[in-house]
């Protein structure tokens, strides 16, 4: 394209860690089956020239799941009823 030309990348970092200096984060997404800080979802791609910045990709990156929060509230269910008889 004529942008590529002149020596402008086009910025789509779907799968990358989040780089505030490349990145502007929109929204958190929680994805556990990705690392936290990863972008996950490109809302509009950004563009750079070298290593100059024209615009930043706005990015939707997760947040880490909740998978093991959710483990751990459903193990100490059981535990407190057993703690409860034994008091």
């Amino acid at each position: 394209s004529a942008l590529e030309r002149h020596g402008v990348k086009k910025l789509a970092p779907e799968g990358e860690k989040f780089d505030p200096n490349f990145h502007q984060a929109m929204f958190e997404v929680p994805n556990p089956e990705v690392p936290a800080g990863t972008v996950v979802q490109v809302v509009q791609p950004g563009y750079s020239i070298g290593e100059r910045v024209l615009r930043p990709a706005m990015v939707g990156v997760a947040k880490g799941g909740p998978k093991v929060a959710a483990e751990a509230k459903v193990e100490p269910g059981p535990v407190n009823e057993q703690a409860e008889k034994d008091a």
